[in-house]
């Protein structure tokens, strides 16, 4: 994600959070999937991943090659906490504190969409190290 794309994200986030239900089924969501790759689970996992992010990764497999070369702080980590969200016009943006394996410290920004069945479904993911220049 651009650097610019990033900082609006977190402005995003930077106002209260509006509709708590919406707020706790993202995080459940989210927590779903951290939980299923930490099992190595790729069916739950993958679950959890809109259509549009699923049709970029037309497999479980494709999906979890992605996962663990380009996300090894959320694959693999000491912790995994969340931080502050933003819910607009069913869109949900969720920040998500993280220590990766090595102790490094991460910050996660989560997207999550409603979709036309009204469940919640993660459409992206950007990641920033805690004390990176942007």
């Amino acid at each position: 994600m651009r650097v610019s794309a990033w900082l609006v994200c977190l402005s995003l986030l930077s106002t209260p959070a509006l509709a708590g239900n919406d707020i706790t089924t993202a995080q459940n969501v989210i927590r779903a999937q951290e939980q299923a790759l930490a099992r190595d689970d790729g069916p739950a996992a993958y679950a959890q991943a809109a259509p549009e992010i699923q049709a970029r990764f037309p497999s479980i497999e494709i999906f979890m090659a992605m996962v663990r070369e380009g996300y090894p702080p959320v694959y693999r980590h000491k912790s995994f906490e969340f931080g502050p969200s933003q819910v607009e016009d069913g869109s949900i943006a969720q920040r998500v504190h993280i220590v990766d394996a090595d102790g490094e410290a991460w910050e996660a920004l989560y997207t999550l969409q409603t979709q036309p069945d009204g469940s919640l479904k993660i459409t992206g993911c950007s990641l920033l190290k805690v004390g990176q220049a942007v």
